[in-house]
């Protein structure tokens, strides 16, 4: 069992002042990102691939590679956090891979100086599957007007109604919708062979990242 922290940090704040129908027509702003990150996706995968086997013949993930994959993944999460998956802030998402220290939304994965070249193999179809099928439920289809149909497009729709009456956010269901997005992502970077160390089944709710041991030991390393 390990003390660190997981590799994969996911942090988000709430908007202290949001406007109760901004929300109807984010999905709509989005459009130009949502073009972007098509052709970023398939540049992800293709690399994904490619790492595939410089991971099984060499065990590294080459660091310019991983950084491009990584801003991959930060830039979908301030997307999803501004229009669909949260919902969260007005701030509309920067066009970048970097990570902005004044955006509302991180998203860090410590770079691994060696991968086990056995567990290549098997981490993002066999070893995943449990958590694949959690996270099918939270996230569910996705529509055309940017929703997400699961568990977390729910608690979004319910979060924002109430925005909309009331002119506040709840801040439970930030709390619990930001550790649903957490979860999705830390298994997302485990499947696209980021890391070796197997996504806790934990729901860590609230927006910053919590450094508590993990409480999960994931299946043992390949040779």
């Amino acid at each position: 069992m390990t003390s660190a922290p997981y590799p994969v940090r996911v942090e988000a704040a709430l908007d202290p002042q949001l406007s109760r129908w901004l929300w109807l027509v984010k999905w709509l702003l989005a459009v130009p990102h949502y073009i972007v990150l098509v052709f970023l996706w398939i540049a992800f995968v293709i690399l994904t691939i490619g790492m595939f086997f410089a991971i099984l013949f060499t065990g590294r993930y080459p660091r310019p590679v991983f950084d491009f994959n990584v801003g991959v993944l930060r830039w979908n999460w301030r997307v999803s956090y501004y229009a669909r998956a949260g919902l969260g802030t007005d701030k509309y998402p920067p066009f970048t891979l970097a990570d902005v220290p004044d955006y509302p939304v991180h998203l860090e994965i410590v770079y691994p100086e060696q991968l086990s070249r056995g567990l290549v193999l098997v981490k993002w179809w066999l070893l995943a599957i449990p958590h694949y099928i959690a996270i099918g439920f939270f996230v569910g289809g996705y529509h055309w007007s940017g929703w997400y149909g699961g568990l977390i497009g729910y608690l979004t729709l319910v979060a924002v109604i109430v925005l909309a009456v009331t002119g506040r956010y709840p801040l439970s269901i930030f709390d619990l919708v930001v550790g649903l997005d957490r979860w999705v992502l830390r298994v997302s970077a485990y499947a696209a062979l980021m890391t070796d160390e197997y996504p806790p089944f934990r729901l860590d709710m609230g927006g910053r990242e919590p450094d508590v041991p993990a409480t999960v030991q994931g299946p043992p390393v390949p040779g």
